[in-house]
């Protein structure tokens, strides 16, 4: 079984789109007016409206209510994207601060509430931690 996106549900789509895009420098493929996409080398963010909800079941999901998940995003160097992100007028949950795990991690919130954790692997150990085994055709 592998992980291939995550969705956040949201009342307006366009709006975090453009935040999600700002930070992450990968631009959205949006298959309609209420659902994107911003697919990345592991993984895709999913960014759909809050009338797609009714299509699971209505109540299933609801905008701005997340509490206890962070979308995080390793990046090449954390202390750089902080700068960049400032100069965009971002502000900041946490500055770029080394985890005892060995990341170092920035942490912002987008304009829904959800928590953004943005890192990158400072120590050996940390490193080797975020290795990926190469994918092999007909796996699970």
């Amino acid at each position: 079984m592998n992980l291939v996106s995550l969705r956040v549900i949201t009342d307006d789509v366009a709006r975090l789109v453009a935040f999600y895009e700002s930070v992450t420098g990968v631009p959205a493929a949006w298959a309609t007016p209420e659902f994107a996409e911003l697919v990345t080398p592991v993984g895709t963010l999913a960014i759909a409206g809050s009338r797609t909800v009714a299509l699971f079941g209505e109540g299933t999901a609801r905008a701005a209510a997340n509490h206890s998940v962070i979308t995080e995003f390793r990046v090449a160097d954390v202390d750089a994207e902080h700068r960049r992100l400032a100069s965009l007028g971002r502000t900041f949950v946490q500055e770029p601060t080394t985890m005892p795990w060995g990341n170092r991690s920035l942490l912002l919130r987008d304009p829904d509430g959800n928590l953004v954790n943005l890192f990158t692997p400072v120590t050996e150990d940390a490193v080797r931690r975020q290795e990926r085994p190469a994918r092999h055709a007909g796996s699970v």
